[in-house]
């Protein structure tokens, strides 16, 4: 499965961005991880495909919200309130609802987030 990510940009702190995911086939969960200068890849969302189960990191519960459009094929993360901390290459992948990067079998190409102070 191949997946294109989009939507990222610059937004100052409080302000609100959508990201989109589309992927070439179906697959039964898809993720969102982010990986800033310097750090390792971490885990933001996922979500199962059938049913629309979602899990998020502490980090950004509250905050960010992952969904579907089974139409489209398309998965979106809808990041509000954000900050700083938040700036980081933003990537979709495809094949776990895992924490861990290793579990997923397809990965998008990233998309830039930068969140100004």
């Amino acid at each position: 499965v191949q997946l294109q990510a989009s939507g990222g940009g610059w937004v100052q702190a409080g302000g609100s961005l959508r990201l989109s995911c589309a992927a070439s086939g179906r697959t039964f969960s898809r993720g969102w991880f982010r990986q800033a200068p310097g750090k390792e890849r971490e885990f933001v969302a996922s979500i199962r495909w059938i049913g629309g189960s979602t899990y998020y990191a502490d980090s950004v519960k509250g905050r960010f919200t992952i969904s579907r459009d089974n139409a489209k094929n398309t998965m979106y993360l809808q990041m509000n309130s954000l900050k700083p901390e938040d700036t980081a290459v933003y990537y979709c992948a495809a094949g776990s609802l895992s924490e861990i990067a290793t579990m997923y079998e397809s990965w998008g190409q990233g998309t830039q987030v930068t969140v100004s102070s």
